[in-house]
């Protein structure tokens, strides 16, 4: 290979790391906690468009995340995040991109998880849900 060759490809692997993550995110008008949750994401360098909208019901169902709802829908790469999921979850999600995972949800709204208190890492349990809406873990963020 020859060294432009590798130039080039150091050059294009430094761009598609520093790419931004980017995602919308659907929440109450009212929430609080889902804009601290855009924080979260947002301290790892991602940029997060809130949207407030009374339609989220409607939001859960056409993006699969009903079976494990939460107060916010972030839609990311083809993929939806549902409720308070770790930014290192949603990461190995994107490292990954299983094709059996339709989106990632943390159910309710559980204390020490990103935007409902003090984080703890390694304390969310996160689920992953397929394209027939059926669950399963996803791990411990």
């Amino acid at each position: 290979m020859s060294r432009l060759s590798l130039i080039a490809l150091a050059l294009l692997a430094t761009a598609t790391q520093a790419a931004p993550r980017e995602g919308t995110l659907y929440k109450s008008p009212t929430c609080g906690c889902c804009a601290a949750h855009a924080v979260h994401l947002r301290e790892q360098g991602w940029v997060i468009r809130e949207v407030a909208t009374q339609e989220l019901a409607e939001i859960k169902q056409r993006y699969g995340t009903a079976v494990a709802p939460s107060c916010h829908t972030l839609l990311m790469a083809g993929y939806a995040i549902e409720g308070h999921v770790p930014a290192a979850a949603i990461e190995r999600l994107l490292r990954e991109k299983p094709a059996s995972v339709r989106a990632l949800s943390v159910p309710g709204m559980p204390a020490h998880s990103p935007g409902m208190g003090a984080y703890t890492p390694g304390s969310v349990a996160v689920l992953a849900i397929d394209h027939q809406g059926k669950t399963r873990p996803w791990g411990k963020f």
